[in-house]
Order: C-alpha cells, then structure tokens, then sequence
C-alpha cells in the first residue's frame, strides 16, 4: 500500500469521491495511486511537463496495478487534456504564478470539469484574486503543518461571486471564518516577526521607506485577521 505525506493526504481530501481526476504536475503519481487504491476516483490522467518524473510515475502506475484506469501523458498544463476526459482537475505543489499561467491557458482544455482542487506553493493571495476574479468560487479551504512548514490548499468550482475583501484574499475566507487554528498559529507568528523587522526599520531611521510602508500595511492586516479570532 503507498504511503503519501500528511500534505498529500490533505490535499486529496478534497478531490470528490467517485470522480475522473487530472492531476497536472503529476511527478511520481503518488496522489492519483493513492486515491485509487482509496476507491477516492474511477480514473486518473497523470500530466507532467518533465519525462523524468513521468517516467517514475508510469512505473508506480505498473508497480500497482492501475495500468488500466491511469493514463500518463507528457503535458505543459493541461495542454495534453481533452474536453470532458475529467470532471476534477487537481494541481498541488507549484508556485502560483505557474499555477495562474496553467489555469489561464489550460482552462478550456478542462472543459467540463466541475472542481478544481489548487494548493499553491507561493502567491496565494494572488491565486485566490485569480480565481474569484475569473469565474470561479472558492467553496472549501484547508491549511496545515507539515514537517515546519505551512500549506494552504483550496477546493473551486465554476461560478460567479463577489469579490473578496483585501484580508480574505490575504488570509483565506473560509480559513478566516472557520477560526482555522492552524491559521491563528501562522497569523501569531507572522505578527511577531513582521513587529520585529517593524522595530529594527525604526531604530535604523527607515520609518519613511516602502519597506516600512509594506511591513506596516501587512500587520495591519494581520491585526485585522486577528479580529476574527475575538468575534
């Protein structure tokens, strides 16, 4: 039985039960083995724009037994993806300027796809802005520690809505409503360090710079997601 990381695990949680999966930047296939050896999905499409790790993920393929219900395909994005193969469309473990390009020039290749799981490496505000603004609505939010480090992942589905406030792109809506606890964790701690690096410009005479600007609009912000935790 494969074992993937608690990250991973996180991450296929969202992907509906029962579902055909694409999984762009498949490197070694864990994530699409997984959920089938889960009975999570009927099928996967496994795309990567690398042959190296499509290689090892065709070989996990074989290794398992889902040569059957697990099509590798050299892809950049979901170039190699056609309307109406998949209903979910997973794409974790990549910076989100990468992750914007695949979803602005790959979208019409997913066409018929009804959930789109994302867990962006970097850029996560500009994801979530992305997305929001461009016919999508965020319906689910999840966010975790793993081995020191903070993920975010989130579940979309095509539609409309309104858009965020600046701190709910910034911060997640939903991880902000929920009064996500790993999220009060992150917040606390980007306070502490961002007041410090606040300090330090001020004792050096910097307090008139945009670094001074950036940080102190960024721990009002944090304070403002502070504010959900009091309600």
């Amino acid at each position: 039985m494969l074992k993937i990381s608690e990250r991973l695990i996180e991450v296929a949680s969202l992907v509906p039960k029962g579902c055909r999966l694409a999984d762009v930047g498949t490197d070694h296939g864990y994530v699409p083995i997984w959920l089938l050896q889960n009975q999570y999905i009927t099928s996967a499409i496994a795309m990567d724009v690398n042959r190296g790790p499509l290689k090892r993920a065709e070989k996990n393929r074989d290794k398992y037994g889902f040569t059957e219900v697990m099509d590798i395909r050299l892809s950049d994005g979901l170039e190699k993806l056609r309307p109406g193969e998949a209903d979910t469309v997973l794409i974790a473990g990549m910076g989100g300027p990468l992750m914007i390009r695949i979803l602005e020039e790959g979208r019409a290749n997913a066409a018929g796809a009804s959930t789109w799981v994302l867990q962006p490496q970097s850029e996560i505000p500009s994801v979530r802005r992305y997305l929001i603004e461009h016919g999508f609505d965020i319906v689910e939010e999840i966010m975790l520690k793993d081995e020191g480090k903070y993920y975010m992942a989130m579940r979309a589905v095509p539609g409309d809505v309104k858009p965020w406030s600046d701190t709910e792109y910034l911060f997640g809506r939903f991880l902000l409503r929920e009064k996500h606890p790993v999220l009060k964790e992150f917040i606390l701690k980007e306070h502490r360090v961002y007041e410090s690096i606040r300090k330090k410009l001020l004792e050096t005479g910097q307090e008139s710079g945009e670094r001074y600007k950036e940080v102190t609009e960024y721990l009002k912000a944090l304070e403002e997601a502070e504010e959900y935790y009091k309600r």
